[in-house]
């Protein structure tokens, strides 16, 4: 009995040994970058999970899960001014644009010491992006594009038991992406707008923002609700974005080269806090701009932060000939977010000059 158990030993020892190189290598742990519904209407703009515990020494490879739905995973240096983000998310370089404000020395190396910036650039498509943690500490995580879409990242001295498995942030990131783009998106106007249906009134974008430990992530209805409408020649069409968060756009006509989204072209006077322009002809080219609510008050006594101005939500357009007319959101048309002005010759006129 000695020599079989000296034999049973031995081969455990043997065993150990044979594994400690495995036991000791550092740890990739995985998360998802963004999630959306099967036909890209809604938009999860998340990471997901966007709380994750670590330890010092371990990495997390996000995957970037939208099909065409850009996203960043980017990683600031302690008390560091959010940048612009790099195009093609972000404006496109002057003229078009503003100058170019993200540093490019983030996309640089991918190991992140919490004095540092590290950024994944613009992804999507399935690509990953790893980031190393040397360092404890706890390190907040965001995506450049979309501003209510950010997490945490716990890094925990090596050695120290964790909280959770791979499989338990697999299973809740799973579970947070679903709760975003789950439910169908058809039916949601949104509370306080106009149901009337003799309206001539588009919801261009509507959404919600939800909170967890770790920070915040949305519901992004990337979609125009009632993006076909019919109305009379000389009448007009609102659109109004709803959304707490993500812009759109009401673009008319084919975008020039280069072309920045937030730029409003063609436009007249502003009413009452709506943008007002006209579309004559099926070429005319016409553009919003960014429309969406603004951002909340941050109160910083010491800075002494001023109140933010109301956002600009609606466009009014008006229609003086009749034709069918395309439109789409310069920021989301790649998701399918389009839509149609069908114009009716009012009484006595002729056939459509809109198409001539």
């Amino acid at each position: 009995m000695k020599g079989r158990n000296h034999g049973v030993l031995a081969c455990l020892a043997g065993a150990l040994i044979m594994s400690a190189p495995v036991l000791m290598a550092q740890k990739t742990w995985h998360a998802n970058v963004g999630a959306e519904s099967f036909d890209q209407a809604v938009q999860g703009d998340g990471f997901f999970p966007n709380e994750l515990w670590i330890t010092a020494g371990d990495s997390i490879q996000w995957t970037f899960v939208p099909k065409n739905e850009p996203h960043t995973v980017t990683f600031l240096a302690a008390g560091a001014v959010r940048p612009v983000p790099p195009p093609p998310a972000g404006p496109p370089p002057p003229p078009a644009g503003p100058p170019f404000a993200f540093d490019p020395a983030c996309l640089s190396t991918q190991s992140y010491t919490g004095t540092n910036c590290v950024s994944s650039g613009v992804e999507s498509g399935g690509a990953t992006f790893t980031v190393t943690f040397p360092n404890p500490g706890l390190y907040k995580l965001v995506c450049l594009i979309h501003t209510d879409m950010n997490g945490a990242v716990h890094v925990l001295s090596k050695g120290t038991n964790l909280p959770h498995s791979q499989a338990f942030y697999t299973s809740e990131g799973a579970e947070q992406a679903f709760d975003l783009t789950g439910a169908p998106w058809q039916s949601q106007r949104g509370q306080n707008f106009p149901s009337n249906s003799n309206a001539n009134t588009v919801l261009a974008g509507t959404g919600q923002i939800v909170g967890t430990g770790g920070g915040t992530q949305y519901r992004a209805v990337v979609r125009f609700i009632n993006p076909t409408i019919t109305i009379q020649q000389g009448e007009s069409v609102t659109w109004t974005n709803i959304d707490p968060t993500e812009p759109h756009t009401v673009t008319f006509g084919t975008e020039p080269v280069p072309f920045n989204p937030m730029a409003q072209v063609g436009l007249g006077a502003t009413v009452d806090g709506t943008l007002t322009g006209a579309v004559s002809t099926t070429s005319t080219f016409l553009s919003s701009g960014f429309i969406q609510t603004q951002a909340p008050d941050r109160a910083a006594p010491a800075a002494g932060d001023n109140q933010l101005p109301i956002g600009t939500t609606r466009i009014t357009i008006t229609f003086p000939n009749p034709g069918t007319f395309q439109y789409h959101c310069a920021l989301h048309d790649i998701d399918g977010m389009n839509g149609t002005v069908i114009v009716r010759p009012g009484q006595g006129q002729g056939q459509a000059q809109g198409e001539q």
